[in-house]
């Protein structure tokens, strides 16, 4: 079993900056690769970003390239969403995964565990 809990959601400004962490338990953290995923009010979850398990490659969707950045600490059992430029539309609850595969989780294949989400809420 792996317990996710996810912290550092809140309120901020379009254009504003925010870093999530996700504090992983029980098994070895560095067995599995790591996901943020969101759901928007009325809107299907969908996958953000991914790391691997020593965090030599990430995954991001296209809408957040190049202003969101996933990081994990093997040494703290952490993973972190940065979360740069936000817009109006980043607005979600925010959840942490754990898989067996980054590249997999951008594809589609559901993680084997999930986080209890933190609300994200940008405004305009």
């Amino acid at each position: 079993q792996v317990q996710l809990v996810e912290s550092g959601g809140g309120l901020v400004q379009a254009g504003g900056s925010l870093r999530l962490s996700c504090a992983a338990s029980g098994r070895t953290f560095s067995s599995y690769a790591m996901g943020w995923f969101r759901q928007a009010p009325g809107k299907e979850r969908e996958f953000v970003a991914a790391i691997s398990r020593y965090g030599s490659i990430t995954y991001y969707t296209d809408s957040v390239k190049g202003r969101f950045t996933v990081s994990r600490d093997n040494a703290k059992n952490t993973v972190y969403l940065q979360m740069n430029r936000v817009k109006p539309e980043d607005t979600a609850v925010y959840y942490c995964a754990a898989g067996n595969r980054g590249d997999t989780m951008r594809n589609g294949g559901l993680p084997d565990y999930w986080g209890q989400g933190t609300q994200v809420t940008v405004s305009s």
